[in-house]
């Protein structure tokens, strides 16, 4: 899988914002699993699909950032959970919940 960070761009002659570019950071050794979907009704039907990855420590993931994973981009959904045991300080790795919304 590889996380997307997008770097801030800047401003034109005329104080409009730029796009910034996208840095890509591969990261091996991952469990991934689905979560469960959901569907919403309002003004037009969605469909939210979830995954959860759990990761080495050490990659850091910040709430904004997107997750490429089997080709398909999604939303780190919400601030990612450090597991460390509080008995010896070990720390086993890092879960993110991750969301694609359609429709």
């Amino acid at each position: 899988m590889t996380f997307l960070r997008e770097t801030p761009g800047g401003t034109d002659e005329m104080g409009l914002p730029t796009p910034g570019t996208i840095v890509e950071t591969p990261v091996e050794g991952c469990a991934i699993w689905p979560r469960t979907s959901s569907e919403q009704e309002q003004a037009r039907s969605q469909v939210i699909v979830g995954l959860t990855v759990f990761i080495p420590p050490g990659v850091d993931v910040p709430a904004a950032d997107r997750a490429r994973v089997r080709g398909v981009v999604y939303e780190v959904d919400g601030e990612p959970g450090f597991y460390r045991s509080p008995l010896t300080g070990h720390a086993s790795g890092t879960e993110v919940a991750l969301k694609r919304v359609t429709g």
